[in-house]
């Protein structure tokens, strides 16, 4: 109290703990400052007999933290570790520490937070300082500074001595950089042990007793070696362990140095693949030592390089965010020529690039320009004094254009300059923010989408979007009836039971760069922490998505549970799963507030639309909604008054034995490729027919390197079985020695039962069901996979994996065609998969997967909610008939879903979590 004593009388402190107890809140109890013995006594009495807390199974994650925590999971994409805190790589930091003057030096590190570092390296080692004191005081000076604090710590040094002291003085899980085989395994395993038990990651440098690793072969047998060490006996988990195979100086002009780079890249491919859990790492700066002092072509190097090694799996790296550039923006011939280097692509390539950058230096010392850029990434070009077009007279950027290049590059130098400029031109300032600002943060987004700029640079451009609009808040806040701007805040989540957001990633993007923070969740987020993040965060919106029929049920639990709550905040959902008709008939009349939002394009234009008026557009979509409830009814009608399809007769169905099953057969690339389908490749995309012509083109490029990796690694399985079973119909149920299916109808319509043959007939003919998988890796049990990121390379394989599956399917009903008996050779062949329209029950996978040969050796799981994991996986029934086709079963009566749970055995709650989106 007031007077310095303490109120609280020991049953009232028992009465506190025994509620957090009962909560299972904790593990330990105990006492401070005014306690007394009468108090412990009385907080043991009044825990007796309760379980303490459970402590949670970790992850797969690696958590490093400041006073903030920071995962370094490709979700987040690439974490960027700011290197300018280091005396060996910056003279400004090194004299600093020189001179005693920690505070100033504090500012280099807060300035790499703000460009985007959630990692600070610290490295003291000169030969003018003692290390190990030097970081200490350095830590402690940190740890004193809210604004550094924040931030991991990565304690960076040759000396055993001076990484225990710098352990031992910050704060939070730190990263330690490094240690190695270079004394042995001993010393190595040695110095692991202490570390984990210091509570640190460990980065392990590619070296060992032979020397450094400088070949493919070395870098992975060392990590090998190293991540047996560390799992087996020192107990290490996997994904506390950073291997760094070294960033080695390319373009030296040293034959022996051309495959640095690329033996980099493909270290860390080979890593991710095969010592599952760790992470990786590298020093960026030291590929481009060779070309110190001509900073154009060291960011070209830089950017180019992390943007093939990303794609490769790395997770982090030591890097000055100022000596990037956006791959899209670096001058193609630069490009091209930096390429060749990186990827080794032929012997003149590092003389082609020497060429390059000294016409960059004599370009630079005569005062000389570049030629303006054609096409539609002129607007995307340096900004530079007016550029000149062969034959043309000079020609000055326009200011909007000027604008949208200061976004990308996240340069605010011209920034006071040109505001001011548009202040003369636009009637209100916030149609500035609305047009040339908003047009410059979605081709942000773009380039972060397609992968060609990275966290660190879309920082910078989000800061250079803030110091615009700080620019323009006095002009706002003059105008009359503008209130001040402030960024909207989105709640964003995968519902619970659904792993599919690579959607949701690129909305998120999107979302982003059109001025909202989105707080993304993640991936089967429950109900209630999504709307607990939205009332602890105060949300202007929140945004679900599902790929998957059952998160339908979800999203309509979301809807009822706000309107519990009382709650009035816009809530967009989207996903596969999702459809405007259903918003309308299913989750409006749940909740007043809900809409459809088709792709992240129409997310962002509704999210704005709600923020900038949201009583008119949400009476334009209630609009909408009540159009499409009464095209529904009409439609619910005329089919209430269809009769039933008439039966097929005998003589349509195959009769005889069976077709031959097909056991786990493992399919080769070049196999199924003749079926790969790249208009559904372009469309997972979402690139439409007879559009994107050239991000096809890039993309098509992209994907058949891919593929040709795949084959030349072998690091494909594509594994399929199929089952054929002599069958008969029963009603609605399809029937055999082994099984009954019961299959839906929708009224007046077809049914999947209709094409085996009635029971009446008196003979079976062949009905089959089948699954297949795409494997390119494992898929770790937290279900981080690499869909989970929105970086472009995973983004890249995750589609391959999927179009593989399909043609995979394809390859399927070819073979299928081929075994068909004489006078059906042109019947049709359907493979409905479950849980889509046709077959819509996604429980009927868990009947497939058992019934199936060997299903095992397909590597398929379910989840909860019967998901697929892999993701690149189909599984479904086949028919074989001249009529066959896919029924779509949409809306049907809650009379036939009743039914149709009973004949399936399900209970009450499987019925509304799996077919009440049928209704």
């Amino acid at each position: 109290n007031e007077m310095g004593e303490y109120d609280e009388t020991p049953s009232q402190m028992a009465e506190s703990v025994r509620r957090m107890a009962l909560a299972g809140s904790v593990n330990i109890v105990g006492g401070c400052c005014g306690t007394t013995p009468e108090h412990i006594k009385a907080m043991a009495e009044a825990v007796k007999g309760i379980s303490p807390r459970m402590v949670p199974e970790p992850d797969n994650v690696l958590y490093v933290s400041g006073l903030e925590s920071v995962s370094v999971d490709r979700k987040n994409n690439f974490t960027n570790v700011g290197e300018r805190t280091n005396v060996a790589g910056s003279r400004k930091f090194a004299k600093l520490i020189a001179t005693g003057d920690y505070e100033t030096g504090l500012q280099i590190a807060a300035q790499q937070i703000e460009n985007g570092a959630s990692i600070i390296d610290i490295n003291m080692d000169d030969a003018m300082l003692d290390s190990r004191l030097e970081m200490e005081k350095f830590l402690r000076y940190v740890s004193n500074d809210p604004a550094v604090a924040k931030a991991a710590i990565m304690i960076d040094s040759s000396h055993w001595e001076t990484l225990v002291t710098g352990l031992k003085n910050a704060q939070g899980k730190c990263i330690v950089n490094s240690i190695s085989l270079k004394e042995g395994e001993e010393v190595f395993i040695e110095k692991a042990r202490e570390i984990k038990a210091l509570g640190a990651a460990i980065i392990v440098i590619a070296f060992d007793e032979e020397g450094q690793a400088t070949t493919y072969d070395r870098k992975v047998e060392i990590c090998q070696r190293a991540y047996s060490l560390l799992t087996e006996k020192v107990g290490v988990r996997a994904c506390d362990i950073i291997f760094d195979v070294n960033v080695l100086p390319v373009g030296t002009g040293i034959p022996e140095h051309s495959r640095y780079g690329i033996d980099f890249i493909e270290a860390v491919r080979w890593i991710k693949a095969n010592l599952p859990g760790c992470r990786t790492s590298g020093g960026i700066s030291n590929l481009s030592f060779s070309f110190r002092g001509n900073n154009e072509v060291r960011e070209a190097m830089h950017s180019v390089f992390l943007y093939h090694a990303i794609s490769a799996g790395l997770d982090m790296g030591i890097v000055n965010p100022g000596m990037l550039r956006v791959y899209d923006e670096i001058e193609p011939e630069l490009l091209k020529c930096v390429e060749d280097v990186i990827l080794d692509s032929d012997a003149e390539a590092t003389d082609r690039l020497i060429e390059k950058a000294s016409s960059i230096l004599l370009e630079k010392d005569s005062g000389g320009v570049r030629q303006r850029p054609e096409g539609p990434e002129a607007t995307c070009a340096p900004v530079a004094e007016p550029v000149v077009r062969h034959g043309s007279p000079t020609i000055e950027a326009t200011v909007e254009e000027r604008l949208i290049r200061a976004l990308v590059k996240g340069d605010s130098s011209r920034l006071e300059r040109d505001i001011n400029e548009c202040l003369a031109m636009y009637d209100k300032p916030v149609q500035i923010i609305d047009g040339p600002l908003m047009s410059g943060m979605a081709r942000v987004g773009e380039l972060f989408g397609a992968g060609k700029m990275f966290l660190p640079q879309v920082v910078k451009s989000a800061k250079t979007m803030k110091n615009a609009v700080a620019l323009l808040q006095p002009y706002i806040e003059e105008g009359a009836g503008e209130s001040e701007r402030k960024k909207p805040r989105i709640v964003f989540a995968t519902v619970k039971g659904d792993v599919h957001d690579i959607g949701k990633n690129i909305t998120g993007i999107v979302l982003n760069c059109n001025g909202f923070e989105v707080i993304d969740l993640g991936v089967m987020v429950p109900k209630e922490t999504i709307l607990e993040k939205a009332a602890e965060t105060s949300a202007d919106l929140i945004g679900v998505s599902g790929l998957i029929t059952p998160s339908l049920y979800q999203m309509e639990e979301i809807c009822k549970e706000m309107t519990i709550r009382g709650m009035t905040t816009p809530l967009l959902v989207g996903g596969a799963a999702a459809s405007a008709l259903h918003t309308a008939v299913k989750l409006a009349p749940l909740y007043d507030h809900v809409f459809y939002a088709q792709d992240a394009s129409a997310s962002a234009v509704l999210a704005n639309q709600l923020i900038a008026d949201r009583e008119g557009t949400e009476a334009a979509e209630h609009q909408k909604q009540e159009h499409l409830r009464e095209l529904y009814a009409q439609s619910s009608q005329k089919k209430a008054g269809h009769t039933t399809c008439d039966p097929f007769p005998a003589s349509s169905f195959i009769k005889g034995e069976p077709l031959k099953n097909i056991v786990a057969k493992v399919l080769g690339i070049d196999e199924v490729m003749p079926f790969f389908d790249w208009n559904l490749f372009a469309a997972i995309w979402g690139i439409k027919a007879g559009t994107g012509h050239e991000e096809l083109r890039k993309l098509r490029g992209d994907a058949l390197e891919e593929i040709d990796r795949l084959k030349r690694e072998n690091a494909c399985t594509i594994t399929i079985s199929a089952r054929f079973d002599a069958c008969h119909s029963e009603g609605d149920d399809i029937v055999s020695q082994d099984f009954r299916l019961p299959m839906f109808r929708q009224e007046g319509g077809r049914s999947l039962a209709d094409f085996v043959p009635a029971d009446e007939h008196g003979f079976d003919s062949p009905m089959g069901m089948f699954a297949l998988s795409v494997h390119t890796e494992s898929h770790p049990e937290s279900c981080d996979c690499p869909a989970c990121s929105t970086d472009y390379g995973p983004m890249l394989a995750r589609t391959v994996r999927l179009t593989l599956a399909e043609a995979a399917s394809e390859w399927l009903s070819e073979h299928i065609h081929k075994s068909l008996p004489q006078g059906f050779e042109d019947a049709k062949v359907i493979k409905p998969a479950a849980g889509y329209s046709s077959c819509p029950d996604h429980t009927l996978k868990r009947d497939i997967l058992r019934l199936l040969p060997e299903s095992e050796r397909l590597g398929i799981s379910l989840l909860d909610s019967c998901a697929m994991i892999p993701d690149a996986s189909i599984c479904g029934l086949i028919f074989i008939h001249p009529n066959a086709s896919y029924p779509e079963i949409r809306r049907v009566s809650q009379k036939a879903i009743d039914e149709y749970a009973l004949r399936r055995g399900m209970s009450d709650s499987d019925k509304a979590r799996f077919l009440g989106h049928l209704l």
